[in-house]
């Protein structure tokens, strides 16, 4: 059957100061997080202006996508905080929409970034019963051409030809044992190795960043400040660091990255640049709308 709706999937975040907290409670129910830590990520929340962009950054593409798929409706569904992903099926369901592509927008899989998104549609459809649209998920796009070429582009708009600086690509960490059961890091790995194909690089470095949960639990290594440490240690004294797994900018991006990675480069005197997310660039909007149509038919 043909789609009659794409739904982009994002993992949602506060609009204005006064959410903070409650998405963080939120994000966090069930878990016993300490109320210090979850003050000190409220902290980083406000050192980037009090809020994520993320969810309006996200409208933003699908208003871009918008204009590649015609009449073919575009929602947007958020995991943690609103639109949530079930209210975002029941105004679909409301108008009629039967079959939809849901397209989680992260480009490397596991049971945090596709399984747990899965889970979430799917408890919003048995809220709606018979009236649930089904939703049906794209194949891999994390080496695809139009989001490599992108990718690409976002490393050119801060490294001009002839530079001489070293890639580092990164990419949230998540544990070990998640890793292990799925293709996260093989994803990841040929994802920059085909940015840097495009790019004419014949060598980078991949590192993690943006690790949460238990300090007894082995997560993907090395951090990129961990990274940054090595590289001034053999010498490298430029470094521009390229957030492949990210596609949109929030706190993993604008504190994690702009804050404090950008705080370790200083320290070790360090010139460290940051590629842009891949965001609204014209070839993954085209990417986006690729798998429209190919789910249109």
């Amino acid at each position: 059957m043909s789609i009659d709706a794409v739904l982009m999937i994002a993992y949602g975040g506060p609009t204005r100061p006064e959410e903070i907290r409650p998405f963080l409670q939120n994000v966090t129910r069930g878990r016993a997080i300490p109320p210090e830590r979850l003050e000190n990520v409220a902290h980083h929340y406000e050192l980037i202006g009090g809020r994520s962009p993320l969810n309006e950054l996200t409208f933003r593409q699908a208003e871009r996508l918008r204009a590649h798929v015609g009449t073919l409706p575009v929602y947007v569904g958020m995991r943690t905080w609103e639109p949530f992903i079930a209210d975002t099926l029941a105004s679909m369901a409301a108008v009629g929409v039967r079959e939809a592509l849901g397209v989680v927008m992260g480009p490397f899989a596991c049971e945090a970034s596709r399984a747990r998104y899965a889970e979430a549609v799917e408890a919003g459809r048995a809220a709606l019963g018979g009236r649930a649209p089904r939703v049906r998920y794209p194949g891999t796009w994390h080496a695809h051409p139009l989001f490599v070429e992108a990718m690409a582009a976002r490393v050119r708009e801060v490294v001009a030809a002839g530079e001489t600086t070293v890639l580092v690509f990164t990419n949230h960490s998540i544990p070990e044992t998640m890793a292990a059961a799925s293709p996260y890091v093989a994803e990841f790995g040929a994802a920059a190795a085909a940015v840097c194909a495009r790019l004419g690089v014949s060598s980078w470095h991949l590192a993690y960043q943006s690790r949460s949960g238990r300090p007894q639990d082995p997560w993907l290594e090395p951090d990129v400040s961990d990274r940054l440490r090595e590289l001034a240690a053999d010498g490298v004294r430029d470094v521009t660091v390229v957030p492949i797994g990210f596609v949109c900018d929030h706190v993993e991006v604008l504190y994690d990255l702009d804050v404090e990675a950008q705080r370790t480069a200083a320290t070790l005197g360090v010139r460290l640049r940051r590629a842009p997310t891949v965001g609204e660039h014209p070839r993954f909007i085209e990417l986006l709308a690729e798998l429209a149509r190919e789910a249109r038919g």
